[in-house]
């Protein structure tokens, strides 16, 4: 038997966007988290458990209050203990106050006198499973009783009472409660958890399998949060979007309310999961806001993420969003269609057997696997000179370099390298690539992965603008570039307090500097100030930062690539910065280093020095497009990938055996098999390789002591315990270890320098897979492998 109450279309629910105060807790104290979550809906199990475990008659005391009075074969219209004016009891608290208490079934009801065992008489037979479900809704029933009286949302209320009235009359009539509504999930046609499978296959399926199986674990991280995701009230949201439709968001809202999120406490109600029964419509509502408060709490909680998981969640995270962000709000994605799958290789593949949103609400911090460091610090930061302080705004047009302009030195004849590929099959691989343009994106797991992807993308969607901005002495004010500078100044700031704001507000502003700025929806939120020196062939960059909420998402590097850009073409290859401790991390990763390459008689006396700073240097390529130079990366791995499947089917060519052994040969040359020469072998050369096995033992003996020897040699004296380091060897296929190398030297497994070359450059490759670039590991490989470089040459296996 199935009863039904009606549920306003257009109710909305409770809270505010993305944090939705829940329903108030049976003891009348509100609970956080989703609808009562962890704390309601515990305390509630709890208390149903305890009530399950009772003995019989204490069930029907409790069932009693809820239930129609039997007295006289129905004639009495009474339907519970509901008496407006009970007798004069002690006094009691609050919670007792509010909800009707059992009393023996002796005692007459308050509302028609009869015993309260004649409310229950009709339950004496009925089994021990169906008492405990209805004791579930009463239980159900009591704690939305308090959630109507604590919930200030008119419309939430409502909501809240039609629940309660639907349980009641369940109670009463021992049905099973069922919604009345315009129409039962699934609400739209594909759901966001198959929209978001369908991104997974279409972005990444490309990917080797580890790798894809990261992606498929942010995806699961991404589902969770939206299945425990609190909605802002349509009240809410009208204010913060006027023009938005309000019709079809609160239509949206109270389904989620009624479906997914009272049911996550009230159990006697059906659940369903968000990502199960709504699709794009309403997460494109959502999907900006979830996005900014996600990746704010990331930033304000990355001091409390383990290193290995912070880079996961502050860079990669960041750029899955980004991603899947583009594919939500495009009109032409084709993840969105109904046939997707359909036409994919391979058929129609299952929507469990990619994601699947996990049951459990978890932690949005602790899960996948480690990878590379964030992408830009709070700020960076290089005093000026002295400026003159007059204003006159100048506007000045962002200028990129165009993809057809000649490079400065494109037609210097490179010199040819042996073993160069030749370009007639570069040309024939590409010509196998039906749409270059169409080669899959970078996998977002690489320690070296593209950081200003995301950027990228929004430029191209003309999400945010670079405009080079400054002031002039000689033309007429504009209005807009002055408010831009401001926001400039505003930005420097309060990103490095640490500077005199009257100092940035003279340079900023000062005619002889430039800035590079960062506009998104018509307002600024980082930049660059420089002053360039053409005669003295450099420029100096005095102020680099983005503001704190628009940080990790790769504007730091699109920045700096587009200011490079933009000295390319005025004929400036380096630049010069003084640094502080806070933003070293950061230029290192734009291509600066403290090996200045300006002669120092070129710089001294332009510069200020800074106390405290360390002085970087960039030298330019003019070859290089900066700003498109993953994409150009990303091109160039798919034709290596072509040529290494190439040559895998020359190698697994099958050539006819040796017939010379039947003859009587007992001995060939080895370069005399066929096929041997194509699997890249070659005769033993007579340099380096070819010492005397006991003086290349020695020098190989030697080598190795000093490298163990070496005080940042302690990490790789031993192989990796796998109780220190969990997963180490799911990541790292081939370990290797300095203990293990001195025991295959003592073995003469080592018989050329290559040999051990190999081995020890796994060390550091292996080191720097696993561990992100800020830890003290990576940096111990660094040292290590330059030291160990060292070596080889001063004993003269490779050339100084």
């Amino acid at each position: 038997m199935a009863d039904s109450a009606g549920i306003q279309q257009g109710s909305p629910a409770i809270g505010a966007a993305g944090s939705a105060p829940a329903a108030p807790g049976p003891g009348g104290a509100e609970s956080s988290g989703a609808a009562g979550g962890g704390g309601g809906s515990a305390r509630i199990s709890v208390k149903k458990a305890q009530l399950r475990s009772s003995p019989r008659p204490k069930k029907l005391e409790k069932l009693g209050v809820y239930s129609s009075c039997k007295q006289a074969e129905g004639a009495c219209k009474c339907n519970g203990w509901k008496s407006q004016n009970p007798p004069p009891t002690p006094p009691r608290s609050e919670q007792q106050q509010q909800q009707p208490v059992a009393g023996n079934l002796r005692q007459p009801c308050r509302s028609c006198s009869h015993a309260l065992g004649d409310h229950v008489s009709h339950l004496e037979r009925v089994p021990e499973d169906e008492i405990n479900r209805l004791l579930g809704m009463v239980l159900d029933v009591e704690y939305l009783y308090t959630c109507v009286h604590k919930e200030e949302d008119a419309d939430t209320k409502q909501v809240y009472f039609s629940l309660f009235k639907l349980l009641r009359k369940c109670i009463l009539q021992m049905g099973k409660p069922t919604l009345e509504a315009q129409e039962s999930p699934p609400f739209e046609r594909l759901s966001i958890e198959q929209g978001v499978n369908n991104f997974v296959q279409y972005k990444f399926s490309h990917l080797p399998s580890k790798e894809h199986q990261t992606i498929v674990e942010l995806a699961k991280m991404f589902l969770n949060q939206i299945n425990y995701w609190q909605l802002e009230t349509p009240s809410h949201r009208r204010q913060r979007l006027p023009n938005d439709d309000m019709a079809g968001y609160k239509a949206n809202y109270t389904r989620w309310l009624c479906y997914c999120n009272v049911p996550q406490f009230c159990d006697s109600l059906p659940r369903y999961e968000t990502t199960q029964i709504f699709g794009r419509t309403l997460l494109r509502s959502v999907f900006t806001v979830m996005r900014k408060q996600l990746l704010e709490q990331a930033r304000q909680e990355k001091d409390k993420l383990p290193p290995e998981k912070r880079t996961l969640i502050l860079t990669h995270f960041p750029k899955f969003l980004s991603m899947l962000e583009e594919e939500v709000y495009s009109h032409s994605s084709p993840i969105w269609t109904q046939d997707f799958l359909a036409g994919a290789p391979g058929g129609q593949i299952p929507v469990h057997t990619v994601v699947s949103a996990p049951p459990v609400a978890r932690p949005l911090y602790y899960s996948i696997s480690p990878a590379s460091c964030v992408d830009l610090l709070s700020g960076a930061v290089s005093p000026a000179r002295k400026t003159s302080t007059v204003l006159e705004p100048s506007p000045a047009a962002a200028e990129k370099r165009k993809p057809s302009e000649p490079l400065l030195h494109e037609e210097i004849k490179r010199p040819r390298v042996v073993g160069d590929i030749p370009m007639e099959l570069i040309n024939e691989v590409m010509a196998t690539i039906a749409d270059p343009a169409a080669i899959p994106e970078t996998s977002l797991l690489s320690a070296h992965s593209a950081r200003d992807e995301a950027a990228r993308l929004e430029e191209r969607r003309g999400v945010i603008e670079f405009h080079v901005i400054g002031n002039s002495l000689h033309q007429k004010p504009n209005k807009r570039i002055l408010m831009w500078l401001v926001g400039l100044q505003n930005v420097f700031s309060h990103q490095l307090p640490r500077m005199p704001k009257e100092y940035i507000t003279r340079l900023v502003f000062d005619p002889k500097h430039k800035t590079l700025s960062l506009i998104k929806d018509g307002r600024v939120i980082g930049g660059i100030c420089f002053r360039m020196f053409p005669s003295q062939g450099f420029t100096e960059i005095v102020f680099c930062a983005v503001t704190s909420n628009e940080q990790v998402k790769g504007y730091g590097t699109h920045l700096m690539n587009h200011l490079k850009e933009y000295h390319i073409k005025h004929h400036i290859l380096n630049f010069l910065t003084y640094a502080d401790e806070y933003a070293i991390g950061y230029f290192k990763k734009q291509g600066f280093s403290k090996d200045i390459k300006v002669p120092k008689a070129k710089y001294v006396g332009y510069i200020k020095d800074y106390e405290g700073a360390t002085l970087m240097g960039c030298e330019l390529n003019p070859s290089i497009p900066y700003t498109e130079f993953s994409v150009i990366i990303k091109k160039q791995k798919e034709i290596i990938k072509k040529l290494i499947e190439r040559k895998q089917v020359q190698i697994r060519k099958v050539y006819p055996g040796l017939s010379c052994f039947k003859d009587g040969v007992r001995q060939i040359p080895i370069e005399s098999i066929p096929g041997i020469r194509e699997t890249g072998w070659k005769p033993l050369a007579k340099g380096k390789d070819a010492k005397d096995p006991e003086q290349l033992y020695g020098a190989l003996k030697n080598i190795l002591q000093h490298v163990k020897s070496h005080q940042n040699a302690w990490p790789f004296m031993e192989p990796v315990k796998k109780t220190e380091a969990p997963g180490y060897y799911q990541v790292i296929r081939f370990p290797m270890d300095l203990k293990t190398m001195s025991e295959r030297l003592k073995s003469r497994y080592y018989t050329t320098r290559k040999l051990f070359m190999a081995d020890m450059q796994r060390v550091f490759t292996n080191c720097r897979e696993y561990n992100p670039p800020e830890s003290e590991y990576y940096k111990c490989a660094n040292l290590l492998e330059k030291f160990f470089y060292t070596k080889i040459k001063e004993a003269g296996l490779i050339d100084k």
